[in-house]
């Protein structure tokens, strides 16, 4: 909200200097300064920027040239830039004076050095002059791209930083162009600016008229895009380029897709209203929220730059609403009534914008028949969801692979099979038919395996079905075995995930290990060889034979575990035998680690199921791991300070050397130290960009607090990282001897209420206490870009 209000303060006051821009253009008119060469040069070290013209014999060519010159003098004045004609004497010899070629240029100056040349034929009118000299001095923000393939990547750069206009004008020098350089050398670094006069271009991009058109602005939203596999939708400004309607569009751009309200809807006032566009309401109820959110999101993308669209919540308020009415139209002229409609679809509210459709105040609420109105096509959406599924419409999904359930058919299909697994979706809500996608993928990758069975049923026809099942939120993963509870999936929706929770609930733990030879095969990885690769830690609990209680506190903590991690516990006569060994009193939790090779041994003590599954979460956190999108969220969720080591590469020696002994001698205990390399996690240069502006030498030593107003404190760049360095620096920063360079409050990530987009769940195993993780936003220091990989659903909404 902080951030929209900052945005509205700043257009408005880009509005009022244009306004004043132009009123001092007017006044301002005869500015060409006229200077002898000697006079010239002296003002020259000041350091402003400057166009000058040596002008010697004057022809009608230069006669005219000179007109427009100083037509520009004004409003290039207005951007700190002098306009300058000097008069060379027949006598002066220079650089400038004296040679005819020299005469055909017009000089770029700032201070006295020499920025560029420009022939007097491209400085052909104002247009051309201002456009062109404002194009040079915004040569570094503003890239000029001639193929589809320059296009694509600076796109893919953009991705996760920032939003691009992509502009088209027929030549450089016309006024189209010149209402795009004014436009962008006051927004500065705000978007990044993309100019092309190929047309093929933007054939390339899907643009059907580029051969028809004088100059055309898409907005390409990347900033929230962050798998480069993903395309970043756009929207095209419609109307001609004016620095206005430039601006207006670009104010558009940057409101809320989607905002949900409960006031009524005559008092209601957005951004598109002030702007003459009007505002759709789509009507809710709390029995449709999910659904009616979706619709409002594909018409609020569709009609993104001609309507504002608002959920408006209808049980939570007394509006004086008609019981049918599901949209509310909102025209922008002040004291006309707003008017109440029932309509089908999306497509009818999208042409009810586009096609003017008339609507008589004094009449009843309209009912429109499907097709009624003009079919458009749906583009791209705006949430991330909804646009894979769209973009997958016509993809056919194998779906013989999986069996489709009725009510009639559910209980015979779990009692006479020994195991079936069940995906409760609902095929109106984008995350479950997206999710259909991964589930599939994992079918086929499971196909031929017996006694497996992959199975689907549609809550939204049988919904009797889902409440007795207690399904409250779609998609759900849930497998049936025989004799068994059913288990719930409750991690990131996406294949490799859910792949490897069904393979690893293929075992039915916690497994009962007999013999102590059983144990040690158990412990080594051989007893279940072709699962490691799931599950890099076996767990096993050993208990005396009369440790009931503290062996059924184990299988219960076991039981939650289902599919996450490989447990079994021993329990017989001879258990001292691998409490000798390994060195453990009983009751005792064995982790075998085994990529490293080993086996860690922890003391169970007066522990119930929770403690033992805490303790088991606890035990498989790595001591120093390497940040990565699947693993962030755990070691947010201890609620530490982030001791942040980057590294343009893996760890070698030395880093191992200097960090690892202060681990493992827990003198780290309040911080989670780790690591992010940047070639596997390449995001992390933006990371670093948003501490410090730029890049840093790298390896660099960050510690990050998003718990404490979001302080972030860097390792002084100019000591060795070693062990007691690095002690020395974190007493300074204790002691409040260090001040933080940055600071990233984060109010938003445990306030989902307060985010003006969609809220994902990340939930790696099963836990009471999800941490909520929002979609970037102004959470820009901690790993900002981190939250969504390659799919387009990694997490449960």
């Amino acid at each position: 909200m902080m951030s929209s209000r900052l945005n509205i303060w700043m257009y408005s006051i880009f509005f009022v200097l244009i306004c004043v821009f132009y009123k001092s253009v007017a006044r301002n008119r005869g500015t060409l300064m006229e200077l002898s060469l000697q006079k010239y040069f002296s003002i020259l070290q000041t350091g402003k920027t400057s166009l000058v013209y040596f002008s010697q014999d004057v022809s009608l060519d230069i006669t005219i040239f000179l007109e427009e010159l100083k037509k520009a003098a004004g409003p290039l004045h207005s951007y700190g830039i002098s306009v300058a004609k000097v008069n060379c004497a027949k006598e002066e010899a220079s650089k400038y004076c004296g040679k005819e070629n020299d005469l055909t240029k017009a000089y770029l100056f700032r201070g006295n050095i020499l920025l560029r040349e420009f022939p007097t034929d491209a400085l052909f009118d104002v247009n051309a002059i201002i456009a062109n000299v404002l194009f040079a001095l915004l040569f570094n923000e503003i890239k000029y791209i001639t193929s589809l393939e320059d296009f694509e990547n600076i796109e893919n750069a953009m991705k996760g930083k920032t939003n691009i206009a992509l502009i088209y004008v027929r030549a450089i020098g016309t006024p189209e162009h010149r209402a795009v350089m004014e436009t962008a050398f006051v927004y500065g670094t705000a978007y990044q600016f993309v100019l092309t006069t190929e047309t093929a271009l933007l054939e390339g991009i899907g643009d059907e008229n580029s051969d028809i058109i004088s100059g055309s602005l898409f907005f390409f939203h990347c900033k929230l895009v962050l798998d480069l596999t993903q395309k970043c939708q756009k929207t095209l400004l419609e109307q001609p380029l004016t620095i206005l309607n430039i601006h207006r569009f670009l104010k558009l751009m940057d409101a809320p897709l989607l905002t949900e309200i409960t006031d009524d809807p005559e008092k209601v006032s957005t951004i598109h209203l002030q702007l003459g566009l009007p505002l759709i309401f789509i009507v809710s109820q709390q029995t449709t929220y999910e659904a009616d959110k979706n619709t409002a999101e594909i018409v609020a993308w569709r009609l993104r730059g001609k309507a504002g669209v608002t959920l408006l919540l209808k049980d939570s308020s007394d509006l004086n609403i008609p019981s049918h009415a599901n949209v509310i139209f909102k025209r922008a002229e002040k004291g006309v009534p707003v008017d109440f409609l029932f309509l089908h679809d999306a497509n009818s509210i999208v042409s009810l914008v586009e096609n003017s459709v008339p609507i008589q105040n004094n009449e009843p609420v309209k009912e429109y028949e499907e097709g009624e109105m003009e079919t458009l096509n749906l583009g791209i959406q705006d949430d991330q969801v909804v646009e894979t599924v769209y973009r997958d419409r016509k993809r056919n999904l194998p779906l013989e692979l999986i069996i489709e359930l009725t009510e009639e058919t559910f209980n015979t299909i779990i009692m006479n099979t020994s195991s079936s697994i069940i995906l409760f979706y609902a095929n109106w809500e984008a995350v479950s038919l997206a999710f259909l996608q991964s589930y599939v993928d994992v079918a086929i990758k499971l196909k031929g395996v017996s006694n497996m069975l992959f199975t689907r049923l549609n809550c939204g026809d049988w919904s009797n079905v889902c409440i007795k099942q207690n399904i409250t939120e779609y998609p759900v993963i849930k497998i049936f075995k025989a004799g068994e509870k059913p288990v719930i999936y409750t991690g990131m929706l996406e294949t490799e995930y859910l792949l490897k929770f069904i393979r690893l609930n293929r075992i039915s733990c916690p497994v009962k290990i007999v013999t102590v030879e059983e144990a040690e095969e158990y412990l080594s990885g051989e007893l279940y060889k072709e699962l490691t690769s799931y599950s890099s830690v076996s767990v096993l609990g050993v208990f005396s034979s009369s440790m009931t209680k503290e062996k059924e506190n184990f299988i219960e903590a076991g039981n939650s575990l289902k599919g996450y991690v490989i447990t079994g516990f021993y329990s017989e006569e001879d258990a001292l035998i691998l409490s000798k060994k390994y060195a453990v009193t009983l009751p005792a939790l064995l982790l075998a680690r085994h990529k490293e090779g080993k086996i860690d041994s922890i003391l169970l003590s007066n522990s119930d199921a929770k403690d033992i599954v805490q303790i088991i979460k606890s035990a498989l956190l790595e001591i120093f791991p390497e940040i990565t999108v699947e693993n962030l969220p755990i070691y947010l969720r201890l609620q530490k300070p982030l001791l942040i080591f980057f590294r343009d590469g893996n760890l070698n020696h030395k880093d191992e050397i200097e960090i690892l002994p202060l681990v493992k001698q827990k003198r780290l205990e309040t911080l989670i130290p780790c690591w992010l390399n940047l070639k596997t996690t390449p995001v992390g240069r933006g990371i670093l960009k948003a501490y410090f502006k730029h890049l840093p030498p790298l390896p660099l030593l960050v510690l990050v607090d998003p718990h404490v107003q979001g302080q972030v404190s860097a390792f002084p760049l100019d000591q060795t990282i070693n062990e007691k360095n690095i002690l020395l620096w974190l007493q300074r920063l204790e002691a409040g001897l260090e001040s933080p360079i940055n600071t990233a409050p984060l109010p938003e990530l445990y306030s989902p209420a307060k985010v003006a987009f969609p809220v994902f769940l990340m939930h790696d195993i099963p836990s009471t206490v999800p941490v909520p993780l929002t979609i970037p936003h102004t959470w820009n220091a901690l790993l900002p870009h981190l939250y969504l990989k390659e799919s387009l659903i990694t997490f449960r909404t």
